[in-house]
């Protein structure tokens, strides 16, 4: 029997119909984390029934996990954006910390994702297919330059790559989740594009300092910003 030439139109249909609707439950419980957001609001923002929208996801729940699942996506997207296979290893270090610092510059829903799921301590988490195996692929791919750097002589020997990708995450992710109270107590604006870069720059040669620590042979050229 062929195929009703509506097949491919209807399928692409759907996909748009779940991809709006997905795109506004990440909008809904970033705004409002998980106990906060409403089917209701999420089917309203999405302009879909809310029998619709339960055609395709089974529960708030469902919708949820996939915002999750949504959340690493992009930060492993963008970080992957800049290959970072066959550079020089303190370059690419380098552009790890830089990409990953602006992806929660770029998208401040990625902390508050972030944020909401550590509020539940990982109850979500553990229920997707999706999410570990990206972190496997960060984990290797960290060991694999942390290698290449050891091999040339220009990290020490004794670094754990998770220990690693912490440290990198945690020196941008603190910045910018406790901006507002940090800007109030300090005076400053952690906001500002300069201060933005100043910040880029200092966690770039905390991590390179760490990783080139007692080496007399690595040469690492400042990245400060004056």
């Amino acid at each position: 029997m062929s195929k009703s030439p509506s097949a491919k139109p209807r399928i692409r249909n759907a996909r748009q119909t779940q991809d709006k609707i997905l795109a506004a439950a990440h909008a809904e419980f970033a705004r409002k984390g998980y106990e906060g957001a409403r089917v209701d609001a999420i089917a309203n923002r999405a302009k879909v029934s809310k029998n619709l929208l339960y055609h395709y996801f089974r529960s708030k729940e469902e919708l949820y996990i996939r915002a999750l699942e949504r959340t690493y996506a992009t930060l492993r997207r963008r970080q992957n954006e800049v290959s970072l296979v066959g550079l020089d290893p303190i370059e690419a270090m380098r552009l790890l910390c830089e990409s990953t610092f602006q992806t929660f510059i770029d998208d401040p829903t990625v902390i508050s994702m972030l944020n909401t799921e550590n509020l539940h301590r990982g109850k979500y988490i553990t229920k997707s297919h999706t999410i570990f195996p990206l972190y496997n692929d960060l984990g290797v791919l960290l060991n694999n330059i942390l290698q290449q750097g050891v091999k040339r002589g220009v990290f020490r020997d004794d670094i754990d790559p998770i220990d690693l990708y912490i440290s990198i995450s945690s020196l941008g992710y603190f910045y910018l989740s406790n901006r507002y109270t940090l800007s109030l107590l300090f005076d400053r604006d952690l906001m500002r594009p300069d201060t933005l870069e100043r910040r880029k720059a200092h966690i770039v040669d905390v991590i390179l300092s760490y990783l080139t620590f007692g080496l007399k042979n690595a040469t690492v050229s400042s990245s400060s910003v004056p």
